[in-house]
């Protein structure tokens, strides 16, 4: 009964961002979770070695390039995926950035990259999950990805705060007009886990001790921590969930100032 509560057999899910890092973990894991996997990205040639990868081992998906800075790709992307599996029933709202840079030395394009990508590229994408949904007449989930420099700053970091602050806050927002049409809108605020976006920082003495000095339970995560969040509010498991923002950090939220 439990393994089936969190199952997404029947379902589609469309993983943006999946190219690499939490995306491409997010993908394999729905897959063994039963569902059948859209890889999108603008990486091509690795989401089509990934699909090949799940394919192999009995899944199902299919790779699809997607650059969620622009409409048109966004709305390419669902129709590719409607043709081949008939619709999207879960959306994983993962792709972004995350370059650094000091709030003085920004300049206009690196703050419209950031927001562009990392928020409206969330907007963009669950806004044509959502119409989509709502013309089928079904219901469905959106899991945003997050994070915890949206509910708290960090230095160096003032527009990509500022666009997950925004995506904790959309969000909310959809939730409460979307949940009529039984669309369930909730996100995940990572802390800190070790990708290819952070191999060499983390493996350096500065990385190191921030980490020890930081985080409560003084380490980094690790990408299968992540599964039990997701597969809950992506599943039947978390039926009664929407607008829920679950971080997943390892206390960092909560050390002390």
């Amino acid at each position: 009964m439990l393994a089936t509560h969190f199952s997404l057999a029947g379902k589609t899910v469309l993983v943006t961002g999946a190219s690499s890092g939490l995306g491409a973990h997010f993908a394999r894991l729905t897959k063994r979770a039963g569902a059948r996997v859209v890889l999108a990205a603008r990486r091509v040639e690795r989401l089509e070695r990934l699909a090949a990868e799940l394919q192999a081992d009995g899944g199902e998906a299919l790779a699809v390039a997607l650059d969620v800075t622009r409409r048109d790709s966004v709305e390419a992307a669902f129709d590719a995926a409607e043709a081949r599996f008939g619709g999207v029933d879960v959306v994983i709202n993962n792709a972004g950035v995350g370059d650094p840079g000091r709030f003085l030395e920004l300049g206009e394009d690196d703050w419209q990259h950031m927001l562009s990508t990392n928020l409206d590229g969330v907007f963009r994408v669950a806004q044509c999950a959502s119409q989509r949904l709502v013309k089928a007449g079904c219901g469905g989930s959106i899991v945003n990805i997050a994070s915890i420099l949206g509910l708290r700053v960090g230095t160096g970091l003032s527009h990509y705060c500022t666009a997950k602050a925004g995506v904790v806050q959309l969000t909310k927002a959809m939730a409460l007009e979307l949940a009529r049409h039984h669309i369930r809108v909730n996100a995940i605020a990572p802390g800190y886990f070790r990708t290819e976006m952070n191999d060499a920082y983390f493996d350096s003495e500065a990385g190191q001790s921030y980490i020890r000095s930081q985080v409560p339970l003084r380490r980094l995560g690790r990408l299968e921590e992540l599964d039990g969040p997701l597969l809950l509010l992506a599943s039947e498991a978390g039926a009664f969930m929407t607008g829920s923002v679950l971080a997943v950090d390892g206390g960092h939220l909560v050390n002390p100032l």
